[in-house]
């Protein structure tokens, strides 16, 4: 395990490889599960801000959920998430030409209508952090529909910390990144 700052990362993020391989998994980790992303409390006031310019880019599927359940849901637990229509794909994600689902906040950040990319959880996928009262546990969630991205980031020899570089640094800042990329190089030596 590495620790830097307030956050206790597990040995796999970095060994493990992977690197999304959208035109195998066609976006799995948009439709499968039990909830839509889950969101920070921060991300809430953000969604209400940016929801008119997402808007557009969302399925009517998605946007019928929306109306019906709201912009995020809360858990039993008290969590928020994103809604779901039906019970399986975001209420956000669209789909491509290519049948692959993506993101219709990230589609709207890419063409420059709002700037927030997408939910941090999102971003930092197959990465899941979980917060107790004095850290964070950032740990590698292994899951079945992930398969062909580990298959895809062994090829290219790619580590999970190397392929999530920009979110980790969004999340944790850019020297918590180096402290971490530094941390791993010691322990290979």
């Amino acid at each position: 395990m590495f620790s830097i700052g307030h956050a206790v990362i597990s040995d796999d993020v970095a060994e493990r490889f992977f690197v999304c391989d959208l035109l195998k998994c066609k976006g799995a980790c948009c439709v499968e599960g039990d909830l839509g992303a889950p969101l920070t409390s921060e991300e809430l006031t953000t969604l209400e801000e940016v929801y008119d310019k997402v808007e557009p880019y969302l399925s009517e599927r998605g946007k019928k959920e929306i109306e019906k359940q709201g912009l995020y849901i809360t858990d039993e637990e008290g969590d928020f998430s994103t809604p779901t229509v039906d019970g399986l794909e975001c209420a956000y994600a669209i789909y491509d030409k290519k049948g692959i689902l993506k993101c219709g906040i990230e589609q709207a950040y890419r063409d420059g209508k709002i700037k927030w990319q997408k939910p941090i959880s999102c971003h930092l996928y197959p990465i899941r952090i979980t917060r107790y009262d004095n850290y964070e546990a950032v740990n590698y969630d292994r899951w079945h529909i992930c398969n062909p991205a580990c298959n895809h980031g062994k090829e290219l020899g790619v580590e999970l910390y190397k392929f999530l570089k920009e979110p980790l640094i969004r999340k944790y800042g850019h020297l918590w990144y180096l402290e971490l990329e530094q941390q791993i190089e010691e322990r290979r030596r």
